[in-house]
């Protein structure tokens, strides 16, 4: 929380901006805008339209002039007029719906690039999550994807029709009067220049605001969630200064941003300032000569006026490119992280429901060849009572991550009723065990939603029924909408031993064949174990029951304890055959049994 490797890591990795182009990111940006071919082809068309009335304008007002002011003609200027008054409604109605389309069709692109990615992250495996941080994803669905917002709505389209203007108003000037039009033309280099020294600072710039905000976001996302921890220890005063710290970078390196664009925007004013006073300089002289119109003198320099828009915002797109191809890169990196636990080519159905177990000759690594699992085989009979005792870190939450194939083995097999899960379709294998965990998860909702977890297949009765078998009942019927009572984020408002009955009806409701409790009574006081305990027995009823647990005064009637210790299975048997064989089960015991003589 106060300035780990994680969060530096993490800056790290948002600093790193990649290309200001790349061609494949392109391709597969453009690829989005495929299901909206027509959306794109109205807003093109929308676009010519109003980037027409914008070069049309300033021509009828030569016309206006040379034709009817400056001879002193009334007849035909009102329609002149009108024209021009046409125009500017035309040019407002045809711009305001390219905006209007081109913020929904973003937005509509926004939403897909959204549910692709939560899409995604529901199908990786837990090993891609334990890499990830949270913070990361996050910033992933929602900071990258606004980034490519940008690129799609003041992007892709926007450059084309800033391009298209510039080409126009060029192409006008010069019709018009060429000679005129090359000497408006003689500032555009120095432009170039501007622009370019402008993109390399404001570059660095970026680069470090990126920077520092990613830092903010690491540190304010990791305070929050230990905050607990802060507290306790008295921690907030040095947490405000290294957010202050945080914060100050941050802050200067917006100030330099904002210094560049300061600087850059009122010279480009002044460019275009210094273009105006060369048009009335050399026009003004040819008008004196006869060799320039009037009409077409101000036709110029509002041309001039159109000209300088775009050329300033090509300059910002720069920034919007840079930013959107820096988050496409990651946002593909991310969605071309294959999973590897997928169901099967050709998945097999089990002939069985009596829900036996067996592990052979299992190893497993978390990562490389440290292996937490080394040749562990076991067999655990239908309906068996079963216990997995240890030390931290011996392996026996392995066990269960692996036969759920939340991780999939180096070595070995996991067989449910003869047939190795690996051939199995995930949601089969999954449904048929359920899992109590020690720290359990409750989503926002209500009660009801928390058990059923939103599966309409389980009825309210079903729900009722289940929380009664498990002792939650008369809890929820205290509570001022029953069932219905909001559950606030992460559960907060229940006590750690509610939690756990919500997760036992849970787990009840849906009616696994095998059901396994991971030290589901660990943190939990002694009335509501003594409560658990007395639902066990009606949750361990026709089912295959494995238990992990700290405790071992909690698993001496169940039917066999495997004892794991460094990654192998070292004993097995009853608790009384464990006893008697005085190995490593009955020194732990004795431990225990010491400590609650004391």
């Amino acid at each position: 929380m106060f300035g780990g490797s994680s969060l530096h890591e993490y800056s790290e990795e948002e600093e790193d901006l990649g290309k200001v182009y790349d061609s494949v990111l392109m391709r597969r940006l453009i690829s989005y805008l495929r299901p909206y071919a027509f959306e794109v082809t109205l807003i093109v068309l929308l676009t010519f339209i109003s980037t027409a009335t914008r070069l049309a304008s300033p021509y009828l007002t030569k016309i206006a002039i040379d034709d009817y002011i400056v001879p002193k003609q009334l007849e035909g200027f009102r329609v002149i007029a009108f024209y021009l008054l046409f125009l500017l409604a035309v040019e407002f109605l045809f711009s305001y719906l390219e905006t209007y389309r081109l913020e929904m069709l973003g937005q509509r692109i926004m939403h897909d690039f959204r549910m692709q990615i939560f899409t995604h992250l529901q199908r990786v495996d837990m090993n891609f999550f334990d890499q990830n941080p949270v913070g990361r994803l996050m910033t992933r669905v929602m900071g990258d994807v606004s980034a490519l917002n940008e690129l799609y709505t003041y992007g892709i389209i926007t450059i084309v029709a800033n391009l298209l203007s510039i080409g126009g108003i060029m192409f006008m000037m010069l019709w018009i009067n060429w000679q005129l039009a090359l000497v408006t033309f003689i500032v555009l280099p120095i432009i170039l220049v501007m622009t370019t020294v402008y993109q390399i600072y404001s570059r660095r710039a970026f680069r470090d605001q990126r920077k520092f905000r990613a830092q903010i976001n690491a540190f304010l996302q990791e305070s929050i969630v230990g905050m607990t921890t802060m507290q306790l220890f008295t921690r907030e005063y040095r947490s405000f200064e290294k957010f202050g710290e945080h914060n100050q970078k941050y802050l200067d390196s917006s100030i330099r941003s904002v210094f560049y664009f300061s600087v850059f925007f009122p010279m480009i004013e002044i460019t275009g300032s210094l273009a105006t006073a060369v048009i009335i300089w050399y026009g003004g002289g040819q008008i004196i000569q006869n060799n320039l119109s009037f009409g077409a003198l101000v036709a110029f320099l509002q041309y001039t006026q159109r000209l300088f828009w775009p050329i300033r915002e090509l300059s910002e797109k720069y920034t919007i490119f840079q930013r959107a191809m820096a988050s496409s890169e990651r946002v593909f990196d991310l969605l071309d992280t294959q999973p590897h636990i997928v169901d099967p080519a050709h998945p097999k159905q089990l002939q069985t429901m009596n829900s036996s177990i067996e592990f052979q000759n299992v190893s497993f690594a978390y990562k490389d060849d440290d292996y937490v699992l080394n040749n562990v085989s076991f067999r655990i009979e239908p309906g068996e009572k079963v216990a997995i005792v240890g030390a931290t870190g011996s392996g026996k939450t392995t066990l269960i991550n692996l036969l759920c194939r939340f991780y999939e083995i180096e070595e070995g097999q996991i067989l449910i009723d003869g047939l190795d899960i690996r051939q199995m379709k995930l949601d089969n294998l999954r449904k048929r065990i359920g899992i109590v965990q020690q720290d359990i998860f409750l989503f926002t909702g209500t009660i009801g939603s928390n058990i059923n977890l939103s599966n309409t297949t389980i009825q309210p009765d079903q729900i009722v029924a289940a929380a009664k078998e498990v002792y939650l009942d008369p809890f929820v019927q205290n509570m001022p909408s029953g069932y219905d009572s909001e559950v606030k984020e992460g559960g907060s408002g229940l006590s750690v031993g509610q939690k756990q009955l919500v997760a036992f009806a849970r787990a009840l409701a849906f009616n696994p064949d095998i059901l396994i409790l991971d030290e589901a009574t660990s943190s939990v006081d002694t009335e509501t174990e003594h409560l658990i305990q007395g639902a066990l027995s009606r949750l361990m009823s026709n089912r295959t029951f494995i238990a992990i647990a700290h405790r071992l005064s909690t698993i001496q009637n169940v039917d066999k304890i495997l004892v794991m210790h460094r990654g192998q299975l070292h004993e097995i048997g009853s608790h009384n055959q464990l006893l008697q064989k005085r190995g490593l089960y009955y020194r732990l015991y004795q431990l225990q049994y010491k400590d609650q003589e004391r």
